[in-house]
């Protein structure tokens, strides 16, 4: 038998974590992925916004409420950007790890939606410009995901 999510209109509420640092690119993957939600019949009002400070802090909160039994899907925003200290590689590894192991933990789709970029212009290209909206690709996964999940034994 095959098992496979839809992009059919999901149930439940979604949770998206978005971090401040770096706000004018994450405010960009933020528009996409309410709107992505709202095309795949997400109202605004299942929808719940947690801000945090940045990407280092998005797994801790995303586990907490992953686990809440709250959410079909919690999915995180944020952008990093490299600088010219080894901070970028530590907060880009933490970050993706961790929301990794916040899914783990939870047994709930726990979206990727961080960027880790070399420059700016790179991230707004990301977010809305070039290469498309990751924010909108990481809520049509969680869509996906969570009829996913439905459909598993």
């Amino acid at each position: 038998m095959l098992y496979e999510g839809d992009f059919s209109p999901p149930a439940g509420r979604f949770a998206l974590v978005a971090a401040r640092f770096n706000g004018l690119v994450v405010e960009q993957l933020l528009a996409g992925a309410t709107d992505a939600l709202a095309r795949h019949g997400v109202s605004a009002d299942r929808i719940d916004l947690v801000r945090v400070p940045g990407s280092f802090e998005i797994p801790l909160v995303a586990q907490k409420l992953g686990t809440s039994a709250k959410y079909a899907a919690v999915i995180c925003l944020g952008c990093v950007i490299r600088g010219d200290t080894d901070h970028y590689d530590h907060v880009a590894g933490t970050a993706t790890s961790g929301i990794a192991q916040a899914a783990l933990a939870s047994g709930v789709p726990v979206i990727f939606g961080v960027l880790t970029c070399d420059t700016l212009e790179q991230a707004l290209h990301r977010a809305g410009a070039k290469a498309g909206n990751k924010g909108f690709e990481a809520a049509v996964a969680a869509v996906e995901m969570v009829n996913l999940m439905k459909k598993l034994p």
